[in-house]
């Protein structure tokens, strides 16, 4: 087994998975421990630059799936949030072109209300009448008698008005009784 493996193997066992500086720490006291049989300077040496290695390789900054996902949700917010501004922009130039429209439109109708109270002329209507179609003036003492079978008749009430379906009734009763 070459030292590598070795460093991954050390466990701290107060974690659930072990940690980089305690897969160093174990290296090291492995190395340097005074307890341990002699080991050649070369071989201390070959060993502490493994170490050293599986600490650069351990402690090289990574990509979590966490920051993977993060990012991608992030840049798919800001891809809906240009195409929301292309479409705000569509709509403001929209609404600005019929603004335009609108007012254009609002002028010839004003001009169009001229040009026709211009064209509607009381004296010629009258010309019209009276010489065309053999109209005349009605004369003072021209009266039209309309004579109905009904008489016209009112209620005053006094007091407080009735409210509710009582007074709606009542409503409905003197609207018949009003048109008989």
């Amino acid at each position: 087994m070459d030292g590598n493996a070795r460093a991954l193997s050390y466990h701290n066992y107060g974690t659930a998975a072990p940690t980089i500086k305690s897969m160093v720490d174990a290296e090291t006291r492995r190395l340097y421990n005074p307890q341990a049989k002699p080991v050649s300077a070369k071989e201390r040496e070959r060993r502490l630059e493994k170490t050293k290695a599986v600490e650069a390789v351990k402690t090289a900054p990574g990509i979590s799936v966490f920051a993977a996902l993060g990012t991608m949700f992030v840049a798919v917010l800001m891809v809906f949030v240009v195409l929301a501004q292309i479409n705000y922009n569509e709509t403001a130039g929209e609404t600005a072109r019929l603004n335009i429209q609108l007012s254009e439109l609002s002028e010839r109708h004003r001009v169009l209300e001229l040009a026709f109270e211009r064209a509607i002329d009381i004296n010629e209507i009258e010309r019209f009448a009276r010489d065309e179609l053999g109209m005349s003036r009605p004369d003072a003492g021209q009266v039209i008698v309309i004579s109905t079978q009904a008489r016209d008749s009112a209620f005053v009430i006094e007091g407080e008005e009735e409210r509710g379906v009582q007074g709606f009734g009542a409503f409905l009763r003197s609207l018949t009784d009003y048109f008989r």
